[in-house]
């Protein structure tokens, strides 16, 4: 949020109003979106600045150290800026940090929790609802642009990963009834959504709790599993992107599915290293020889598909041995998108209480190591689509006259985590370009690259 020189001025009358900050992954985003939801609903209206709120909510993330040290000063910013500030998020989740470090925050929740945080703010700043103007869009509050939505179908996670804290944040999974996912998707598309990202603690299980239960959507049958998901929210004729998918067998059910053009050929699935030593103290499933086979299968099955994954290096009692190996899996399985992150050792993990710390100089040392080979491949890659026509969906149109006036995502490129195409319409026929708007979907071709974006010009239509 930002701060302003106005004075606060509101009539006795006028709207309450709440300032909003928002930290974290996108599942933390989809919370924040519910709340505001419900706030605007009330009657309560949403300002950019800490002057214009009568009081401040704060959304954090308590994943690793430095997003526990980011969301203490967003917080410290709010109480210094404001002075009247509900925190709410995975932060709140981990004992009593928030109030020991500022203890002049009128509430504090954990996350996945729209109704304790709205009776915090009904407790602390009461706001009349007029029926007649209080008008919430069908789709509800989003802080995404308008042409592309996170669309959480769970919360909470069985797995008990050694070096995670997810479930005690946020629970054992819970997934949402299909027919609910379904109905907002609808909703969301509708209101003019054209890429959907589909996001959870662990998207692949979806449905496992609920023992796969059956829903009905429009008179038709669908069971709450994965498969059946995406075949339902292909029907809508948007991008369908999947995230934070755990390597089950079953997930071989929807390479199918984007082979035929169903959801887009993409999957985030995060498989953190390729020892099997490290992932086995981990408590990750699989080796390194399984996955290799079945990234061959899939590329079988659907030569487009591309695979995103992040690994974690200079985990508790990793070698240099164990290093190699993952090093040797990053150049046989020529992996699209990759990130590497150091071993953090967030409070309450139980990978802190195993043997072998890694000093933090070759943590480093290995994600600079593990990057570098990693862009190589990257770059190597992205050249093979110099020459070819690719569809993007614009991300951003510049008002200006520059050279690259025109920003996109291929369907191979996730927003805020992966590549870019950056486009030069100046030479294009001004009646097509002035055509185009964000979201649209249109085909270029890519005449440059790089390690991590491209470089395209538009396809010339008559």
């Amino acid at each position: 949020m930002s701060t302003s020189n106005q004075n606060k001025n509101h009539s006795a009358d006028a709207h309450k109003r709440v300032g909003f900050v928002s930290l974290g992954c996108p599942k933390a985003t989809v919370d924040s979106e519910h709340i505001l939801t419900q706030l605007r609903a009330e009657g309560y209206d949403i300002v950019p600045s800490y002057e214009d709120a009568d009081l401040v909510v704060v959304n954090t993330c308590g994943f690793i150290d430095a997003a526990i040290e980011e969301s203490l000063d967003a917080i410290g910013e709010a109480l210094a800026e404001n002075g009247k500030v509900i925190v709410t998020g995975c932060l709140g989740a981990k004992g009593d940090i928030v109030k020991q470090t500022h203890p002049n925050v009128l509430a504090v929740t954990g996350p996945h929790a729209t109704d304790e945080v709205m009776r915090a703010i009904h407790q602390h700043l009461p706001a009349k609802h007029d029926p007649f103007i209080d008008l919430v869009p069908p789709q509800g509050i989003r802080l995404t642009p308008r042409h592309y939505a996170y669309l959480k179908i769970s919360e909470g996670c069985n797995h008990r990963c050694t070096f995670c804290i997810i479930p005690s944040l946020r629970g054992d999974l819970v997934s949402r009834p299909v027919n609910d996912v379904l109905g907002e998707a609808e909703r969301l598309v509708t209101a003019g959504v054209k890429e959907l990202l589909i996001v959870s603690q662990d998207t692949s299980a979806y449905g496992v709790d609920v023992k796969y239960k059956t829903e009905f959507f429009h008179g038709r049958p669908v069971k709450t599993r994965m498969t059946e998901l995406c075949e339902a929210l292909g029907q809508f004729g948007v991008w369908v992107r999947l995230h934070y998918v755990y390597p089950y067998p079953h997930v071989n059910e929807i390479i199918p599915l984007m082979a035929e053009g169903k959801i887009l050929p993409y999957l985030d699935i995060p498989f953190q290293h390729a020892s099997q030593k490290i992932l086995k103290a981990m408590k990750r499933p699989a080796s390194s020889e399984n996955t290799l086979q079945r990234i061959k299968q899939w590329r079988d099955i659907c030569p487009e598909i591309t695979i995103r994954s992040t690994f974690i290096a200079g985990f508790p009692g990793e070698t240099e041995d164990d290093f190699e190996q993952l090093l040797d899996f990053l150049d046989e399985a020529q992996l699209d998108r990759v990130g590497c992150f150091a071993y953090s050792a967030v409070e309450g993990a139980k990978a802190n209480e195993l043997a072998g710390a890694v000093p933090e100089e070759v943590k480093q040392e290995r994600v600079a190591r593990f990057m570098e080979k990693q862009a190589d491949i990257s770059a190597s890659k992205l050249k093979q689509n110099i020459g070819r026509i690719r569809d993007v969906i614009i991300d951003e149109i510049a008002s200006d006259k520059t050279d690259e006036n025109i920003i996109a995502r291929t369907s191979s490129d996730a927003p805020d985590i992966d590549g870019l195409v950056y486009i030069n319409a100046q030479e294009n026929n001004s009646t097509q370009v002035n055509k185009l708007q964000v979201g649209d979907i249109i085909p270029v071709k890519v005449i440059d690259t790089d390690e991590y974006d491209m470089w395209a010009e538009l396809v010339t239509t008559d």
